[in-house]
């Protein structure tokens, strides 16, 4: 009889966990059993669905030896198998399996009612079919989880399953090799903020990581290069601390909302909900401060000149600022909600989108927007271009992403595949006025409903579903070449995932729920912030 070893059924074990959800105890099952160190089979060969296939043979196998008997007395049938209680057909032995089943028929028929007491219907002694539903029940205790018709013992893998009264979901690539679960010893985790940390972003030359708190402050964090160390005390060259409390001790809320550097990572750019924008260097010098905006800041942004920068307010408003001589170059009022994001398209115009569902295309020297763009029924919450400028992606509260084209002035896609509120858009680094001409555009969104989408635009389609987050899910960021994208979620997870066909693989269980991710210029390291006050990084290697 063939043998299955213990090192072969716990990867059994840990792909079953794995592919049901259960990531953490996957985790742990994983390191506890030495998973790494099997070197006795190719376990990307093995299938995910392995233990509940070994379970349901076994079943099949012990049905078709109980069934097996020349002994007339004992007159065992298929349709008597199904109903033994599943923990029976663990626990005994065929001779036992087979004795039951016998000694359940002798039951059924020193009970079987005359012509009188089936006249009695209740009182009759036989059982109804409430009765016998609740039977079955014992044996199949969700029929979502098992379908037994007869003496087969079904599992389908393709529904949102109930396994241990735990709710999964589909599997992304069921075929595919299980992500590489990143170890702690590789993730630096960075500390100092005393509030949540919200934002970040790798500065587009050298290794500085700004990030934005909810503590009042933005750091920036100068990263050694640790290629050939080990040592995590040394990957921290110095942190700047940027106060954005200084000189205004009132009780205003001064949380850190946007950060943003100019194209030589010279300057950073803050924003915060105080109202007031900030420039600073890099040793953490406070260089101007923009003053004019009567709510909180949401975002900021410099023009690709770098003589402009681009705000938007809760106070339902935008505002170009010259950056030399910090004077407003032009505010522009013709949302009626809170703005919510800004993206420039060139050095003079740029988009805006805002709680009322509006998205203005404006310019400087323009008294008007010169174009607007209704159609969202909710607020919405980004906006961003294409790298050529050419059409404009939006994501709302009203679960669709749209694609709006300049040269026609109307939506010229609506993507309606997310179930609730998308949170976060990005367009990829490829096609036309990239770095990547030769690689197709995608663009990606990020939802509550716990899935991130990646669409081809030109053909209006949805490429790929990518479905393994737990909750909701809330930054997105390419790598500089386009293959690989890192989302980061509520569900504490960082995933990184193939473009090219949607498959997970790469992972990292964080200790708070992830607010923002930043893939670095070179594609060799990824940072993350969280609620519990930390920042992350780790690093990469592209293919």
């Amino acid at each position: 009889m063939p043998m299955i070893s213990h090192t072969e059924l716990n990867y059994l074990v840990y792909r079953y966990l794995a592919a049901s959800g259960f990531e953490h105890t996957a985790f742990n099952f994983k390191n506890e059993a030495d998973i790494n160190k099997i070197t006795s089979f190719d376990g990307s060969q093995i299938p995910q669905d392995a233990l509940i296939t070994l379970v349901q043979k076994g079943l099949e196998s012990l049905e078709m030896e109980v069934n097996n008997v020349n002994d007339k007395d004992m007159d065992v049938e298929e349709d008597d198998f199904t109903f033994i209680p599943a923990l029976d057909l663990i626990t005994k032995d065929v001779d036992e399996l087979r004795q039951m089943i016998v000694d359940q028929k002798k039951q059924k028929v020193s009970n079987e009612p005359s012509e009188e007491t089936q006249s009695m219907g209740k009182d009759s002694g036989e059982p109804s079919m409430e009765t016998l539903s609740k039977g079955k029940e014992k044996v199949v205790e969700d029929k979502r989880r098992v379908d037994r018709p007869k003496t087969k013992v079904k599992f389908n893998l393709d529904d949102n399953l109930s396994f241990a009264g735990a709710k999964t979901k589909k599997i992304c690539n069921p075929t595919a090799a299980q992500p590489f679960e990143v170890h702690s010893s590789n993730v630096l985790i960075m500390e100092g903020h005393s509030n949540v940390v919200g934002i970040c972003a790798w500065s587009p030359a050298g290794l500085r990581l700004a990030t934005g708190s909810a503590d009042h402050t933005a750091r920036i964090w100068a990263i050694a290069d640790w290629t050939n160390s080990k040592s995590l005390e040394n990957r921290i060259g110095s942190v700047r601390v940027l106060k954005h409390d200084r000189g205004r001790p009132d009780k205003q809320r001064k949380d850190v909302t946007s950060v943003a550097w100019n194209l030589d990572g010279t300057l950073l750019a803050t924003s915060s909900m105080d109202g007031l924008a900030r420039i600073w260097d890099t040793t953490g010098d406070l260089i101007s401060t923009f003053s004019k905006h009567r709510g909180s800041i949401r975002s900021i942004k410099w023009n690709k000149k770098e003589d402009y920068l681009l705000t938007a307010s809760n106070d339902k408003s935008t505002i170009v600022w010259d950056v030399l001589t910090g004077a407003v170059k032009q505010q522009f009022k013709f949302h009626s909600r809170p703005v919510l994001d800004i993206d420039w398209r060139n050095n003079r115009t740029f988009a805006s989108s805002s709680g009322d569902g509006m998205i203005y295309v404006c310019k400087i020297g323009e008294d008007q927007p010169i174009r607007a763009f209704p159609g969202h029924t909710g607020e919405v919450n980004h906006v961003k271009w294409d790298p050529a400028g050419a059409v404009l992606a939006s994501c709302s509260g009203d679960s669709t992403v749209k694609i709006w084209s300049m040269k026609q002035g109307k939506c010229i896609h609506d993507f309606t595949d997310h179930a609730q509120d998308i949170f976060s858009i990005k367009w990829s680094p490829t096609g036309p006025a990239t770095d990547n001409p030769n690689k197709p555009l995608v663009l990606a969104s990020a939802s509550y409903d716990t899935t991130v989408k990646l669409w081809d635009v030109e053909r209006g389609r949805l490429l790929h579903s990518l479905d393994h987050h737990r909750d909701r899910v809330l930054s997105l960021s390419f790598s500089p070449n386009g293959e690989y994208l890192a989302t980061g979620s509520l569900d504490k997870f960082m995933h990184i995932w193939s473009v090219k066909d949607g498959r997970l693989i790469k992972r990292y269980a964080s200790n708070g729920g992830i607010f923002d991710i930043s893939w670095h210029y070179s594609g060799e390291k990824i940072a993350w912030v969280t609620n519990t006050n930390q920042a992350f990084l780790m690093d990469f290697v592209m293919s």
